[in-house]
């Protein structure tokens, strides 16, 4: 080897030292860090992603303003010239267009829930009702990825990831985060999944989500090849852990470390995934609460029944991604079928939760990246080619478990469900809130990258909704 060779090695590894090793000792400081803050609610978070915006005008936000004035114009005094998507910006006739639904008041909240979730009707006073939610974003793919990493752009971590960081693993043998899709077998149009909704961006990346698959090994890669026993795949990974600590020992890179203890976590998960997966110590009944397509690899009731198990198991974050809520078109036919897949496993998860004493300790989450429009997208008097656009101004999501007040109705849409009338909750408050019940100050825990102190709320004022949160 030439000594210019030998120079070049040495002064790459000088540098991979020295930039190593500051961003250890800080990965080291923020992981010994005094987290929880204070005492927290929620040991843990399902968080039940509705991709596509579901329509509160339809499901929770019913106007008698709307039916009276179905088919008129929307007034101008409530469009107010704001930015609309392309699909609907040069549509010149913007009627309203009320639930196509009928609906009532349920249990002793009194929230109107729409016929088309009854059994989601059945545990309203579980429930907290966000009516105000609002943002910014118009586009899917910027309000998903503002909703779960607390910025429009890609890059950030996701909540998952930063709960994670933040609090450490409760499950020796299941990953800490774990992420799981779905589409309602009607084959609505679905948005696509990127895996930064559930990435680690600049934190460390072992905490970032696990995808667990619909078909095959739920995870990648977790059988051994035909021809390499348990024993063996034990004593190679030992020996590349050793491997690793020496190179750990010499470049400091907190990747390395990540690298060591996502593959013991592959090992231990070949004897927990399988037992997680299978279904045969479920009493009937609680199969049957969850619905016909429990037992569907890659359906959303497996998925929510999958959800439960991680949680009673120790996986701190589970995030479910329901794709189909976009009813651009044809809503009367669609709209219904997201609900038929949706509504009951929902409900069963928080019954589920709640008969095994969890729900109290566990925060549930349900909503999508937005809401609907009040006016309709397409001709109003042609069903099958009518529907709704994206709407951030105002729209509900629904809150349980964790230290959420149940039979709860929180803030409020104006007459004709636009814009936020009372009390709004930013999508940034939504997140202050979710970190306080897991005993997070979101305004203390940051991440210093690139000279910066980053946090989930970013850099605009965000509170806790204190409102909602049983003292």
């Amino acid at each position: 080897m030439t000594p210019l060779a030998l120079n070049r090695r040495s002064f790459l590894g000088g540098m991979s030292l020295s930039i190593g090793m500051p961003a250890l000792q800080s990965l080291m400081a923020a992981e010994t860090s005094a987290l929880p803050h204070f005492p927290a609610k929620a040991k843990r978070v399902i968080y039940l992603m509705q991709s596509g915006g579901p329509s509160h005008v339809d499901l929770f936000d019913d106007k008698e303003t709307l039916r009276q004035r179905q088919g008129e114009e929307l007034p101008d005094s409530i469009l107010q010239g704001l930015r609309q998507t392309t699909m609907t910006a040069g549509q010149k006739s913007k009627p309203c267009l009320a639930a196509a639904w009928n609906g009532s008041r349920r249990g002793e909240s009194g929230m109107w829930v729409s016929d088309l979730l009854p059994y989601t009707a059945e545990i309203v006073d579980d429930l907290c009702f966000v009516r105000s939610v609002h943002g910014e974003q118009i586009n899917h793919a910027p309000a998903m990825t503002q909703m779960l990493t607390g910025h429009n752009l890609p890059g950030r971590p996701s909540i998952g990831a930063w709960l994670t960081y933040g609090l450490g693993s409760i499950a020796e043998d299941l990953p800490s985060f774990v992420v799981m899709t779905s589409q309602d077998k009607g084959g609505s149009c679905g948005q696509l999944f990127f895996d930064y909704y559930w990435g680690s961006g600049f934190l460390p990346s072992k905490h970032q989500g696990v995808p667990f698959r619909s078909a095959g090994d739920p995870v990648l890669y977790l059988s051994n090849p035909k021809g390499i026993s348990k024993s063996s795949r034990r004593d190679m990974l030992d020996a590349l852990a050793e491997m690793n600590q020496h190179a750990h020992q010499r470049y400091a890179d907190p990747e390395i470390e990540t690298r060591i203890s996502q593959y013991e976590m592959a090992f231990q998960m070949q004897a927990s995934v399988p037992e997680l997966t299978d279904f045969s110590d479920e009493p009937q009944s609680v199969l049957d609460m969850y619905g016909p397509d429990v037992k569907r690899k890659g359906s959303y009731a497996y998925n929510c029944l999958i959800a439960r198990r991680l949680a009673e198991r120790g996986t701190r974050f589970v995030q479910l991604m329901h794709a189909g809520w976009d009813q651009h078109g044809n809503l009367p036919n669609q709209l219904p079928i997201q609900c038929q897949d949706t509504d009951q496993p929902s409900a069963a998860l928080i019954k589920d939760l709640k008969a095994r004493g969890m729900l109290e300790d566990t925060l549930v989450i349900w909503g999508g990246e937005f809401g609907r429009t009040p006016f309709v997208q397409g001709d109003i008097n042609n069903p099958k080619a009518h529907g709704r656009d994206h709407h951030p101004r105002a729209f509900t999501m629904w809150m349980a478990g964790g230290g959420i007040r149940p039979g709860t109705i929180f803030g409020s849409s104006d007459e004709f469900a636009f814009h936020v009338a009372e009390d709004p909750v930013h999508i940034r408050d939504l997140q202050a809130t979710l970190m306080h019940l897991c005993g997070v100050d979101h305004e203390r825990f940051t991440f210093r990258h690139q000279g910066l102190d980053f946090k989930l709320t970013g850099t605009e004022p965000a509170r806790v909704v204190n409102e909602i949160i049983n003292v």
